[in-house]
């Protein structure tokens, strides 16, 4: 793409030309030449759309309820974006469900914009390219962005990196789903959602749910009053009345997404979190740990590719191997060899900087 043809794009995607922004998101999705300018134009762009995600094992209905979300905020006059993270394909690297139409409730109505994005082999189901296409939907203009992902179990922490909120599905009666939740998934979640709430076992796991929060939020929480009778005391110099205020305990709502039942307390939730995100400076201090996340990521993918230029140009890595196995050298040296050149070169650009 020239520059000219970049520019034009930028504009039209900024203009709210809905081609412009299936474009730029195509071009993202792929990594096409000149995505990583498109992206770095638009970055000023964005910061004002309200970014939730959306996860949870499947079968949980995630779906289902992504749809019935995006049909309140058109109701209510807001544009909203969805991207759906899908499995890869192992063939061609593509989304396995792209092409599934989920989004029964919106079919139409151009202010909502879907789009369904490869996972591209990351268990989290979030890749950088899911967090790059979040931005051109935020400087399309779109008031709500809604992230559904696979549901991969603990690696879906990933979604933190690129939601404000996070939402964690969770199926009645499903003994896996809550005992899943322990293995990392219950650290993310600002809000539970109990859906199918019509099934039967939906009373008691959300009080599953509801004890394990509380368990999460106060981790002494069953030894105040153990069968010997002691109580464990504050510390006076461990409490701090600012943190307690600015502490966030989720709550856990039961829905029937396929009927409606429920979302408007959803709904009023999710502005509660926000609100609160807003009040306490949470939205600041997100943007600025999802920046630097970003910057790392970036950093590590841009360091790794050098590092497989640099061994090709040592004869690739088997005949590295080779060397290696044959006692000739050892790893320690061949890491050295390779990374010398990369370290004098930003030692000149330091000291050129001094």
């Amino acid at each position: 793409m020239s520059e000219v043809d970049h520019d034009e794009l930028v504009s039209a995607l900024l203009a709210g030309k809905h081609r412009a922004l299936a474009r730029a998101i195509t071009k993202i999705e792929n990594r096409s030449p000149g995505y990583r300018e498109l992206v770095s134009n638009l970055h000023r762009h964005t910061g004002t759309a309200s970014v939730v995600g959306i996860t949870g094992s499947p079968g949980a209905g995630k779906s289902t309820l992504v749809d019935k979300l995006a049909k309140h905020y058109r109701d209510r006059g807001e544009t909203v974006g969805v991207i759906a993270v899908d499995p890869s394909s192992p063939y061609t690297g593509g989304a396995v469900l792209g092409d599934r139409i989920r989004m029964a409730s919106n079919v139409g109505d151009m202010d909502v914009f879907f789009r369904s994005m490869s996972a591209r082999g990351q268990l989290g189901g979030l890749s950088t390219a899911t967090a790059d296409a979040v931005k051109a939907l935020d400087a399309f203009g779109k008031d709500r962005i809604l992230i559904e992902t696979v549901g991969a179990g603990q690696s879906e922490v990933d979604i933190v990196k690129t939601a404000d909120t996070v939402v964690v599905l969770v199926q009645p009666g499903s003994g896996d789903d809550v005992q899943m939740l322990k293995a990392g998934i219950l650290e993310i979640g600002d809000i539970f959602v109990v859906n199918k709430a019509d099934m039967s076992g939906a009373a008691k796991t959300v009080a599953d749910l509801e004890e394990m929060i509380h368990m999460r939020d106060n981790p002494t929480h069953g030894l105040q009053t153990g069968h010997h009778g002691f109580e464990i005391p504050d510390h006076p110099d461990t409490a701090d009345p600012a943190e307690e205020n600015d502490r966030w305990e989720p709550p856990v709502v039961e829905t029937i997404a396929t009927a409606g039942d429920g979302l408007d307390e959803l709904l009023d939730v999710l502005s509660a979190h926000r609100e609160h995100l807003e009040t306490t400076g949470g939205l600041d201090r997100n943007a600025r740990i999802r920046a630097a996340e970003e910057i790392r990521q970036h950093l590590r993918s841009d360091a790794a590719t050098l590092l497989e230029e640099e061994i090709d140009r040592h004869g690739g890595i088997d005949a590295l191997a080779e060397r290696v196995a044959d006692r000739e050298t050892d790893p320690y040296t061949i890491a050295d060899e390779i990374l010398d050149p990369i370290r004098e070169a930003i030692g000149t650009r330091s000291d050129r900087q001094e």
